[in-house]
């Protein structure tokens, strides 16, 4: 990316009201068959000039092809049992019916490539794509197969290099693994979570980002952020270790978190994308909050490797708010962006 500074959205925006019920999770879809396919790519097309007219650099498909981050991309697997569902406590959060693992998994088909290649087709700015990650992959499911969450992660990087390979052969620039369970199981990820990320990510020739965040803006997430105290740490346990690896791009919370700014110091020499915009929040930020954030980022990483963005999606908040969020995420990055420049 040749532009200083360049923005982007960590994951998902707010479904028009005709494809789905907005601001909600897993909400299920307003149309069938031809129609939602025909739907999903105008949903698609809306998400894109949405970011474009704000002022974002690096564009996504906003996740309107999908109903959630993780679980439609498991869906299309084989060997995932959608009907007979159990409850799980997600990231040791939350109860959640989830599928479960019955067999050996599989990827028959492509996932997302086709959207992707839509996507592509719509656009000449830099494209990014996001796929779950192989932890937090395992996070949402019952396993009842392997037995193990290290064998089923191993299994999914596997797929995911499959996916990630043909998305990128579509044109994508940035390939991005959501691995928001990276903040909470910290042996397992020094132990064999990164080492799984890498898999995924194998023989990739585009960018490849890691996105760990704190989660969505629901209450679950909100509730859970009271108990972590006046300081956040969790990037501490796993930064050390992610900064020896071959993924290229780290994506974290930083505007209104209790993130500690000089963590960021333990990533050196990585592409960071600083997440200027709080999605736990109606209140749309200005661009000179948006623009002080990325000051005090700048403190710990260079100008050229910091790449302005999200806290994380923003599905469960209205159109209107999410716009201007966008807007002022560009804005605050051009603050900055002239403050380097000198112009």
């Amino acid at each position: 990316m040749k532009k200083l500074l360049p923005t982007s959205t960590a994951g998902s925006l707010p479904k028009p009201v005709w494809l789905a019920e907005p601001e909600k999770l897993w909400s299920p879809w307003k149309l069938q068959d031809e129609q939602l396919v025909l739907g999903k790519q105008d949903a698609l097309r809306l998400s894109l000039l949405d970011q474009t007219q704000a002022g974002i650099d690096i564009v996504s498909d906003g996740e309107q092809t999908r109903q959630h981050f993780v679980t439609t991309f498991i869906e299309h697997l084989h060997g995932v049992d959608f009907e007979n569902r159990k409850t799980v406590k997600i990231r040791n959060r939350y109860d959640a019916s989830v599928p479960g693992v019955v067999s050996a998994v599989e990827r028959k088909k492509p996932v997302f490539v086709e959207d992707a290649k839509f996507l592509r087709s719509q656009t000449d700015q830099p494209i990014k794509w996001a796929l779950p990650g192989p932890m937090t992959m395992i996070d949402t499911l019952y396993d009842d197969h392997y037995k193990s969450r290290e064998k089923l992660a191993w299994e999914f990087a596997k797929i995911l290099n499959e996916e990630a390979k043909e998305l990128e052969a579509a044109g994508v620039d940035i390939i991005q693994f959501d691995e928001p369970a990276f903040n909470v199981f910290f042996d397992e990820v020094n132990d064999w979570g990164i080492a799984a990320l890498e898999r995924a990510a194998e023989g990739l020739k585009c960018e490849t980002a890691v996105h760990i965040c704190y989660g969505y803006g629901i209450k679950a997430n909100t509730d859970w952020k009271k108990t972590l105290g006046n300081e956040w740490r969790q990037y501490e346990e796993v930064f050390p270790k992610l900064q020896k690896s071959s993924i290229d791009i780290v994506s974290l919370e930083c505007m209104n978190s209790h993130v500690p700014m000089e963590l960021i110091e333990l990533i050196r020499g990585k592409k960071v994308m600083v997440g200027a915009i709080d999605v736990a929040t109606n209140t749309v930020e200005t661009p000179e909050q948006v623009a002080d954030v990325l000051r005090k980022a700048l403190q710990f990483v260079d100008a050229d490797k910091l790449y302005p963005c999200t806290n994380c999606g923003m599905a469960p908040l209205s159109k209107e708010v999410a716009n201007g969020k966008l807007r002022a995420l560009a804005a605050g990055a051009e603050i900055v962006r002239k403050e380097i420049l000198g112009t």
